[in-house]
């Protein structure tokens, strides 16, 4: 892999170079190298296995002030020649951005770390053993109880590659990376005839961390059972504490509420908001790319500035939102190295390994405090808006009574403006796992407002 690397970072250089002879101010270009497999069965028998790679080279370049961008998957003489002709000729009909310029040359890593992102044993992971896991894993559910009759289908991928990022700033560097995924969803009858569907699964970057196929079989299994009888609560106010795989979409929403794009563009309801209190003091939100082996980890970020943690809620101010070049120039601000890029589009402001940090309490004893509450497991619908932070969305999980779980709960909705979300927050526990981007532990809300019967 590291030879690989070597050799896109040397196309790069020769399309910055072909760029820049050919009246370019400024080019960049980011090439990607990926091998993805993913397989999925169905009722013990193989459903779709596909296995695919892909190479890309995209370029920006700028003249003038105007910008372009391109790509090919066509590493040729004749391609590299095509991929600057062309744009150059985008460039000079583009209107000009005064804002959409590069990092200084002086702010560019100048060496990247080592984050532990490759695991050779994920890259050799082929059909016949993606399809086994799958298999286990549905037999495993189905084992488990004869209730479970049936699943939703089971998912196994793994992806492996190299990218590489050239500038004209005199950044050269690129890295090999590794993923590894298995879900499944297990399906009971319930006794109005309803389906009842629990989901469980495990992502990691080395194949050594993962949970077994068996042990997320049983687990989601497990979960579909315990929905068996759900129906609707009382409308009410209660106390809501939401489990990890639940709290964490709410760090995906407050993400798009500090990502420099909305705050330039005004839409977001914490505009003007850097260094007022927005959470309780028990809300510290880091943004990590230096965690190692961690889904979202990054030596450097789309423009090649140097990653690094930035604490975008401590104890429950915002320090910062999260910004890229273009944002920064347009806030009059700084970027926090949070660019990323694809290779058909300019930079733009992406979260790492965005975290909810953890406390000092158990989710057993966070629950124990509850007298009557509502546990949610699972939430669907759209129901955010960004610019006034209104949040409303269906819910399902358990009620809670005298600090235990009791009576499945389905076909409820939860709301509760982000503005007071956030501050109303009143115990955190310690079971963070950072299997994915967005992570978050058990965290309790003191008061929701509890849709359900009438």
């Amino acid at each position: 892999m590291n030879e690989r690397v070597k050799e896109l970072i040397r196309i790069g250089q020769e399309v910055v170079d072909r760029a820049q002879r050919q009246g370019a101010e400024v080019a960049e270009v980011i090439l990607r190298d990926n091998v993805d497999l993913s397989a999925k069965i169905h009722a013990g028998a193989p459903e779709l296995i596909e296995e695919a790679g892909s190479s890309a080279i995209g370029l920006r370049v700028i003249k003038g002030g105007r910008s372009a961008m391109t790509y090919t998957s066509d590493p040729s003489e004749l391609g590299l020649s095509a991929l600057v002709g062309d744009a150059l000729e985008l460039a000079a009909l583009s209107e000009p951005d005064p804002f959409a310029m590069p990092p200084e040359p002086g702010l560019l890593a100048k060496s990247v770390p080592d984050l532990g992102l490759y695991d050779e044993a994920v890259g050799k992971i082929d059909a016949g053993q993606a399809t086994t896991w799958a298999l286990a894993a549905e037999k495993a559910a189905r084992a488990h109880d004869p209730r479970i009759n049936n699943t939703d289908g089971v998912s196994a991928a793994r992806t492996a590659g190299v990218m590489a990022l050239v500038t004209s700033g005199g950044f050269a560097q690129g890295y090999a990376s590794t993923y590894v995924s298995l879900s499944i969803s297990a399906l009971a009858d319930d006794r109005d005839g309803k389906k009842r569907i629990g989901s469980d699964w495990d992502a990691r970057r080395f194949l050594a961390q993962m949970k077994s196929p068996e042990a997320i079989g049983i687990e989601a299994a497990k979960k579909t059972l315990a929905q068996l009888g759900a129906e609707k609560i009382p409308t009410g106010e209660l106390p809501v504490v939401f489990h990890p795989d639940a709290g964490r979409a709410f760090l995906s929403l407050l993400f798009s509420c500090i990502s420099g794009g909305a705050i330039y563009r005004r839409a977001s309801y914490l505009v003007d908001q850097e260094g007022e209190e927005i959470a309780s003091p028990l809300v510290t939100i880091v943004d990590d790319p230096l965690i190692p082996k961690a889904p979202g980890s990054r030596p450097f970020d789309g423009e090649g500035l140097p990653s690094r943690r930035t604490v975008v809620v401590e104890a429950g101010r915002l320090r910062t939102y999260l910004l890229d070049t273009y944002s920064a120039k347009k806030l009059g601000k700084v970027s926090t190295g949070s660019a990323a890029r694809g290779v058909g589009s300019a930079p733009s402001v992406s979260p790492t390994n965005f975290h909810l940090l953890p406390g000092a309490v158990s989710p057993e004893a966070l629950l124990a405090e509850v007298d009557r509450g509502l546990y949610v497991t699972g939430m669907m619908g759209f129901g955010f808006n960004p610019v006034t932070g209104d949040f409303s969305r269906g819910a399902e999980g358990f009620l809670i009574e005298k600090g235990r779980l009791t009576r499945p709960v389905s076909e409820v909705t939860i709301s509760l403006g982000f503005k007071d979300f956030w501050r109303n927050i009143d115990a955190v526990a310690n079971d963070l796992d950072p299997k994915s981007s967005y992570a978050a532990p058990t965290f309790r809300v003191k008061k929701m407002t509890v849709a359900g019967q009438s």
